[in-house]
């Protein structure tokens, strides 16, 4: 019998708890009874390993600190208990390869109620591991189910909203109905809005949210972007920046010269730094030091950034020359503490700020003020970033070079005639080269998840055997045996009868075996 068909049994040991952390823990059911498994099964398997490879491989706090994973065919199973990702790569692939090895569709039946039974075997198993980890000065308050499935999500989030009704849910996060569809083809263009969020089902009271339902395409880049959401920073206990502006008044009226405007924000990452990732330049990936006047962080959640807006700048007049570093995301903050009329006030001023950027073609010059005022901090160090409006409901924001940090560069003048001995062939290899309208990163990689795993795995150690001759030689004098020790020295030879027919002897007498499979002597010892 498998033992993983009964994950809330108490006989389960969960593993030590570490520092607590405001990234939520994760339980992802899938469903394996949904039409088209045989293919959905691969692409699923190597998007989950890639992206817990980067989650695993990146350094600081771990972004997906426990993860859960549930099989439903038809009944559900639980293949990994909840585990902390970071330092168990080589347990989390041993899941994925047992993902993989089940079997096709077409060997289970549809319907029944696996899925809600492993949402509520989920919730109950992070339940224990709550109660486990707090009694040892830990908490992980949160936790996310996702729920892959091809069957018609809509039935789906209606037997969860009936079945969920009587559950404690006040660890629950959220809940995710993902529908995985087919598609003929997936256009180059539409590969990174292969997401797209759907209506959200009616309220449901007793959730306090709504069950979002999404539709992903059935292929590994769509379920990798969909599992790269984990990676974002999901703390919403306070708004993460500050953007202050000169107050303005409506109409003539004018504003005191020094009152500012202030549009809560919060920081989200475009790329992941690949100086954090294991194994880069020196061998070790370091955190961006949250203290340093020259990061923005997002990741870990720093204190509280503060940009001050100096003076708009016309988009053509900024070189590309002199912006560094990472980009990062500002949007409107989703921080709870805040009540409703206010979040609701600031996105619209921030949308409002997006709008009249993009009218104007400007970008804003920024400063960021000092997040301590200590004693390190008598003569403070202003770094200044560039922000540019999208059109999106989204700025992006950019380090831009100061005075200091700006090296001396001659720029020839470019010539206006060339020799045609030289233009000609420069002018044959561009006419060679493919042109395409926009560049999409999604169509470049470079190996970096066949490396990370290659890095992370740590297969068992095994003692190497040493050479005969180098294996030192046991010198025991012959001892003389009895005729009673030389007539049962062949018995100790062979294997222990004991050890051979216990499972045996154990079936027969729990009358699973119609005979006994055992010698009668054998038998009265056992009993």
């Amino acid at each position: 019998m498998n033992s993983r068909k009964f994950p809330s049994e108490a006989r389960r040991a969960f593993p030590a708890a570490k520092a607590p952390s405001q990234q939520p823990s994760h339980i992802l059911v899938v469903d394996a009874t949904s039409p088209g498994w045989a293919s959905t099964c691969s692409v699923l398997s190597e998007a989950l390993e890639n992206v817990l490879c980067l989650a695993c491989g990146l350094a600081g706090p771990c972004r997906v600190p426990l993860l859960s994973l549930y099989v439903v065919q038809p009944q559900q199973e639980c293949l990994l208990p909840f585990t902390q990702v970071k330092e168990n790569f080589a347990r989390v692939q041993a899941c994925i390869s047992e993902l993989r090895s089940l079997p096709a569709e077409g060997c289970f039946p549809q319907g029944g109620n696996g899925v809600l039974q492993a949402v509520q075997d989920g919730l109950q198993q992070f339940k224990q591991y709550s109660r486990h980890t707090a009694a040892g000065g830990s908490t992980n308050s949160s936790v996310e189910i996702t729920i892959l499935t091809s069957q018609p999500s809509r039935d789906m989030v209606k037997q969860l909203e009936k079945k969920l009704q009587d559950i404690d849910l006040v660890s629950l996060r959220r809940i995710q109905v993902i529908e995985v569809v087919k598609r003929d083809f997936l256009e180059p263009e539409d590969v990174e809005q292969c997401v797209p969020a759907e209506e959200a089902s009616s309220d449901m009271a007793i959730l306090g949210m709504d069950i979002e339902v999404q539709t992903v395409e059935d292929n590994v880049i769509s379920l990798e972007m969909l599992f790269k959401t984990w990676l974002h920073d999901h703390g919403t206990e306070r708004e993460q920046l500050h953007l202050l502006l000169p107050s303005g008044g409506f109409g003539h009226a004018a504003a005191p010269k020094n009152t500012l405007m202030c549009l809560k924000c919060d920081l989200q990452e475009r790329l992941l730094d690949p100086a954090l990732l294991l194994g880069t330049s020196d061998g070790t990936g370091r955190a961006a030091d949250a203290s340093s006047p020259w990061h923005l962080t997002a990741w870990p959640s720093p204190g509280l950034h503060k940009l001050r807006v100096l003076k708009a700048l016309k988009s053509e007049g900024v070189c590309e020359s002199v912006l560094y570093g990472l980009p990062f995301i500002i949007k409107p903050t989703s921080c709870w503490q805040l009540d409703w009329d206010e979040l609701e006030t600031n996105q619209h001023s921030f949308h409002a700020l997006c709008h009249s950027l993009l009218k104007r073609k400007w970008m804003l010059l920024a400063r960021q003020e000092p997040q301590s005022t200590g004693p390190n901090w008598n003569v403070v160090v202003h770094p200044y970033y560039v922000i540019v409006p999208s059109d999106s409901a989204t700025l992006l924001v950019k380090a831009v070079a100061i005075r200091e940090l700006l090296l001396p560069s001659a720029f020839p003048a470019l010539l206006a005639e060339h020799p045609e001995r030289v233009r000609g062939p420069i002018e044959s290899a561009l006419n060679n080269l493919e042109v395409e309208v926009a560049y999409n990163p999604l169509h470049l990689k470079s190996n970096l998840y066949k490396y990370l795993k290659s890095t992370l795995y740590k297969p068992p150690h095994r003692q190497q055997p040493q050479p005969r001759e180098q294996r030192p030689e046991r010198h025991q004098p012959r001892q003389p045996q009895s005729r009673a020790k030389a007539a049962v020295a062949p018995l100790l030879m062979a294997p222990s009868p004991l050890q051979t027919f216990r499972p045996a002897a154990a079936a027969a007498r729990r009358g699973s075996c119609a005979g006994s499979l055992l010698p009668k002597e054998y038998e009265e010892f056992l009993q």
